[in-house]
């Protein structure tokens, strides 16, 4: 008998005929019907997703700055409140253990938001981490729900749900950035992120609220197109954009240098007295900067028809099946652009875009090119 969890909306989904399958330690709605259709929705109206599977931490106090600063590979005590930061959070050895969002919501109160499959893993190592600093690490995951409103009319139907004199506030909201507000009657978190490619945003309420909010943005978005979408739709919309997703691009094997996102990890970040604060995997990471990575994680474009899996080598050429040069991490067809993507782990030499390659699909060469990620990039206004 399966132990996976359920959240609030689990009923829901099961009213709307959705097919449930185990993610993460939760059962999650795969899709409600067609997987092109859901994903196509989201790109062109919206799409309703529950995400509430996903791990919410709040970490509080007076040090809380900075015990994110030790606990974390980004630099938090600066970020201002109401913004979000993407991070991760790092072995000693500078693997990856999760990558997580992290929103300030007040001077002293930030919200991490952690994979579903590891928010038990990160909940214990930031316990560990923040010790010895003036700050607390509270669980609030089994409170709150999350939902998410993606696509280019969200806000559309965001705001024709929220109370007016929150209404500014939601629709000047940047992208990643945080506003409390009242939807749909309910007090809640509004969050300008996502994981789609599109405009969008996330909603965290508490349990007892989502089902209310849930239906709420559904009567809502239905006259514009917006249909409640599942984990497949998901999974290739983020694809599209370009964006890793833990146990695929990123695991404890990874560094955040191989998987492109250096970027996150800051050796500049300095304590309130100016001394280079000694975060946990920081020697192991600095050792690694600036030189050449074993793999590099690259875009690839299928130029044949046949998608590139999760796990398929990737190989020098389409007759040289024997000459394996990295292996695909996420692949799916693109309903957006009509061809098959993915995203694999190449030798750096293999990694220049305009490089053609193959991928071993089941015994047979498909020609590849490696592209610039994203895939897609969204329209913009």
């Amino acid at each position: 008998m399966s132990t996976a969890r359920s959240t609030p909306l689990h009923d829901e989904h099961v009213a709307l005929g959705a097919s449930m399958t185990e993610f993460g330690g939760w059962m999650m709605p795969l899709r409600y019907g067609s997987d092109i259709a859901e994903h196509t929705a989201v790109r062109t109206a919206a799409g309703l997703f529950d995400l509430s599977h996903m791990g919410e931490i709040e970490v509080s106090g007076p040090g809380a700055g900075a015990a994110l600063d030790h606990a974390l590979v980004g630099w938090l005590s600066t970020l201002e409140v109401g913004r979000a930061r993407y991070s991760m959070i790092a072995q000693h050895d500078g693997a990856v253990i999760d990558d997580l969002v992290v929103y300030r919501t007040a001077d002293e109160t930030f919200l991490v938001v952690a994979n579903a499959g590891n928010a038990e893993v990160v909940l214990a190592a930031l316990e560990e981490r923040v010790a010895g600093y003036d700050a607390q690490v509270t669980f609030t995951s089994p409170e709150v729900a999350l939902v998410a409103v993606q696509g280019p009319r969200a806000a559309e139907i965001l705001l024709s749900l929220t109370e007016a004199g929150d209404a500014d506030a939601v629709s000047g909201l940047r992208y990643y950035a945080i506003t409390p507000a009242t939807v749909a009657g309910t007090p809640l978190l509004v969050a300008r992120t996502g994981y789609t490619g599109e405009d969008g945003f996330e909603l965290f309420v508490e349990n007892g609220a989502a089902v209310a909010l849930w239906r709420a943005l559904l009567a809502a978005g239905e006259p514009l197109g917006l249909v409640p979408a599942g984990l497949s739709a998901r999974d290739s919309l983020r694809l599209e954009a370009g964006m890793p997703l833990y146990g695929h691009e990123l695991d404890l094997t990874t560094t955040p240098f191989e998987a492109g996102l250096g970027r996150v990890v800051r050796l500049d970040k300095t304590d309130a007295d100016g001394a280079p604060v000694d975060f946990v995997g920081r020697a192991a990471l600095e050792s690694r900067k600036g030189s050449q990575p074993a793999r590099v994680l690259v875009g690839l474009k299928v130029l044949g028809r046949r998608p590139a899996r999760a796990g398929y080598p990737v190989v020098v050429d389409a007759s040289k099946l024997d000459v394996v040069v990295g292996t695909v991490t996420s692949g799916a067809p693109s309903p957006t652009l009509g061809y098959p993507v993915a995203l694999a782990y190449v030798t750096p030499e293999f990694s220049a875009v305009g490089t053609v390659l193959a991928v071993d699909v089941r015994g047979r060469g498909e020609a590849v090119e490696v592209v610039e990620t994203p895939f897609y990039r969204r329209p913009r206004a």
